[in-house]
């Protein structure tokens, strides 16, 4: 039998979000009789195998005693060994890939399991940088004819004069431009204010974006498979408190399961005309960022009947509790999500790396590398 390995916990500001997927996803093996290998990666970036039977809050104040140290080759025919002198291989086939942000979501893991030729779920190295890089896919669905709203690289010069009119003194909304869809995202006065908290805040070190802030507007999520073939769930409606924004706590923290207990209208109640155009650029997006296994994707809606007042926002490519939730409403148990994601991954190894033209001829003809630093 196929054994997976559930990886999780990442050097990233979702490390704790990611706990309480990969554990989700774990359990779920577990009870299903897979054999999970429950794989965790701690904040400063080294591996450790814990029990399948562990529970979130034996990470509360830091690496469980339970845990023993692994490592990941990344090599053909690599994969996790064990972190001693024997270097035996970790028994795992396939990877259930649940890290949310950081290397784990971004291309970084994605990478290093397309170099060992182990099988793994969730978007593929080019596809996560896609997805995780806000103005890479901002330009990209507005590129393809995507209603998106106007978003701005955010720097001490940028955005230049010509976003002066369309930002001098409205409230704009910055956010990490390679974070997820909540966590360092601000609202601000203007743009001064905007540049400055870019230069200050930690999670805006890596970059920044910048966008109008837009008062009354709605979220709007769908989520997306691509096993046996393309599928879209329900349109879900994010049931804020009283915040501007759809928050982390609102996401993460409240019934204490995670995103999965989040409060939520699921169906979401919308015009015809709303949903129609809402899952037809959903399937557009899908087909845009090569999306694998499963996906959520954001849209803000200005609460209209006109889809002109419907817009693109953003897509996670590895989204909190693998967005079981929505799939459980289309009837689906999460085992079954997990069962459709594994049998997607041990299809075919999501990269094969080309070398035809790599053939020496070059190295034959080039004479004495001297001769050329002369």
């Amino acid at each position: 039998m196929t054994r997976p390995g559930v990886c999780f916990g990442g050097p990233s500001p979702e490390h704790d979000i990611s706990i309480l997927t990969g554990l989700q996803a774990v359990h779920a093996l577990a009870d299903a009789g897979r054999n999970p290998v429950a794989l965790y990666w701690s904040p400063v970036g080294t591996w450790h195998e814990v029990p399948a039977d562990i529970e979130a809050s034996a990470f509360a104040e830091g690496l469980p005693r339970s845990a023993s140290e692994v490592e990941l080759a990344a090599h053909p025919n690599g994969g996790f060994v064990r972190a001693d002198r024997r270097r035996r291989p970790v028994p795992v086939d396939v990877v259930v890939n649940c890290c949310h942000g950081g290397p784990g979501e971004d291309g970084g893991l994605p990478a290093l399991l397309d170099l060992t030729g182990l099988a793994y779920t969730g978007p593929g190295q080019r596809s996560a940088a896609i997805c995780m890089d806000k103005l890479a896919f901002s330009g990209a669905t507005e590129a393809a004819g995507l209603p998106t709203l106007p978003l701005w690289l955010l720097t001490p010069e940028l955005p230049g004069d010509d976003a002066a009119a369309d930002l001098d003194g409205v409230p704009l909304i910055v956010k990490p431009r390679f974070g997820g869809s909540s966590i360092g995202i601000e609202i601000v006065d203007d743009l001064a204010t905007a540049q400055a908290l870019a230069r200050s805040s930690p999670l805006l070190r890596d970059g920044a974006v910048v966008q109008r802030y837009l008062s009354d507007i709605t979220d709007l999520n769908i989520s997306v498979r691509t096993w046996p073939e393309l599928r879209l769930s329900a349109v879900e409606r994010p049931l804020r408190t009283d915040s501007t924004i759809y928050t982390y706590a609102e996401k993460y923290l409240t019934g204490g399961g995670g995103m999965a207990t989040a409060p939520r209208e699921l169906p979401a109640v919308l015009p015809a005309a709303i949903e129609s155009s809402l899952r037809a650029a959903a399937v557009e997006v899908s087909h845009l960022v090569m999306a694998r296994s499963v996906m959520r994707i954001d849209f803000l809606w200005d609460g209209g009947d006109d889809p002109s007042g419907l817009w693109v926002n953003e897509i996670n490519p590895i989204p909190g509790s693998l967005s079981w939730y929505f799939w459980s409403h289309e009837g689906d148990s999460l085992i079954e999500l997990l069962e459709d994601l594994i049998a997607e991954a041990l299809e075919g190894p999501t990269r094969r790396f080309v070398t035809q033209g790599a053939d020496g001829t070059a190295l034959r003809s080039v004479g004495s590398i001297a001769a050329k630093l002369a």
